[in-house]
């Protein structure tokens, strides 16, 4: 993924050692992440409406290194709740998954929930992050919804940002909003006219099968695009689901609250039964233990998201599950260090550069919208009173023409 900003040295780390799956299933193209060992039952990341599988990447990391398998989904182009059920569970299919526990935030957690009511056989638990249960609220605030298939780009990108609540912010709440922004960029009309479908679409979540103590609220205290009220809702659906609020974190707790978002995601595994593998995570590149399900995932991943030097690894199964276990030597150690530290300066560097490239990102972007909203204006213009003063003329013209004729022939 290429940005405007400077990426985190811990994503380019993630990007050089975790492969991306791009599969296509029937009409939909799948776009994700799969690590961890094979054995265990995954935990399925679902983002939100300016999410990607990217966001996850935290998660991704920690998780998987302690014996969990993780995986995390863009929301492909689907426009109805009944599509995105029915794709979903092709996914799973094809990857070879039957029983998963869901982990969403916001329109992530709210198709998880319509996903755990009509296929309740398939879900063994449900982490919920600032989510809600029902669109009515938003399709009332977005009264331009029937058009959304025909808006352009750049204003449902602007319509998705402005959701994203600016100002000032701490120095690792500010970092998480830079990187969603920056994946934002990545999505095309489709991505966000789908999503947007999605989150206005009338559909609400009703009772599930599952029980409330296999479910984990995780809300964050500080701020959220998602009203209070609708949060609140959800609590009271579920009054024997397992309280896990972050005191801040903003929108995307998973990225600027990684360490306590981790915690609690492995505590609500724990709870719910599933038990980490993490001997298959040193001993993974002697036995093959973590290896993939499908072959057929690897012949399609997409060779300008991982590096050259990892690409024998997505012909051996155990390789692309977890990052090549180091040799117990002194090299292998100074190795480590010297990795920990690089992905530190670019973190540092990331930090300092952020805030000018922010601004000069949202300059440009500034200018290219008024620029736009000029031209259409200009436009509206010519055609609400330019053309009736020409058809005006014509007509004034013709009328003295025919008057002169009349004259002339009495």
């Amino acid at each position: 993924m290429k940005g405007v900003f400077s990426a985190p040295g811990d994503y380019i780390y993630f990007k050089s050692q975790v492969p991306l799956h791009k599969i296509p299933i029937g009409s939909k193209q799948w776009r994700y992440y799969d690590f961890g060992p094979k054995v265990v039952p995954p935990l399925i990341c679902i983002p939100g409406t300016g999410g990607t599988a990217d966001v996850y990447y935290k998660q991704i990391m920690s998780l998987s290194m302690k014996g969990y398998r993780v995986i995390s989904v863009d929301i492909p182009h689907v426009w109805n709740h009944h599509e995105w059920i029915q794709a979903f569970e092709k996914f799973l299919d094809a990857i070879d998954v039957h029983h998963i526990h869901l982990y969403g935030t916001s329109l992530g957690g709210f198709l998880a929930q319509l996903f755990a009511q009509h296929r309740p056989r398939r879900v063994r638990s449900l982490i919920l992050s600032n989510s809600f249960l029902e669109t009515r609220s938003f399709s009332a605030a977005m009264p331009w919804a029937p058009i959304v298939g025909w808006t352009p780009s750049f204003l449902l990108k602007r319509y998705v940002l402005t959701g994203i609540r600016d100002g000032p912010h701490e120095p690792f709440i500010a970092d998480s909003v830079d990187f969603v922004v920056s994946q934002v960029e990545t999505l095309s009309r489709e991505d966000l006219a789908s999503r947007l479908t999605l989150t206005v679409d009338d559909a609400s979540v009703e009772p599930l099968l599952l029980s409330d103590s296999f479910i984990t609220l995780m809300d964050t205290n500080d701020y959220c695009a998602i009203p209070q009220q609708l949060k609140d809702q959800v609590s009271e659906r579920y009054p024997g689901a397992r309280q896990a609020y972050l005191k801040t974190g903003g929108d995307f707790p998973f990225l600027s609250r990684p360490d306590e978002v981790n915690l609690h995601l492995q505590l609500h595994l724990r709870r719910v039964g599933i038990e980490a593998r993490p001997d298959l995570v040193h001993g993974i590149s002697n036995d093959g233990g973590g290896g993939s399900s499908s072959k057929q995932n690897d012949e399609r991943e997409d060779a300008d998201d991982a590096p050259e030097d990892d690409m024998g690894s997505f012909e051996s199964p155990s390789t692309e599950s977890q990052p090549p276990p180091p040799p117990e030597n002194t090299d292998s150690h100074n190795l480590d260090d010297q990795l920990l530290s690089n992905a530190k300066v670019w973190a540092t560097s990331a930090k300092l550069l952020t805030p000018l490239l922010r601004h000069a990102f949202f300059e440009t972007r500034q200018r290219v919208i008024i620029t736009k909203i000029f031209l259409h204006l200009t436009w509206e213009f010519c055609i609400l009173y330019l053309l009736p003063l020409y058809m005006n003329m014509g007509t004034l013209y013709i009328n003295w023409k025919y008057c002169w004729k009349i004259r002339l022939v009495m």
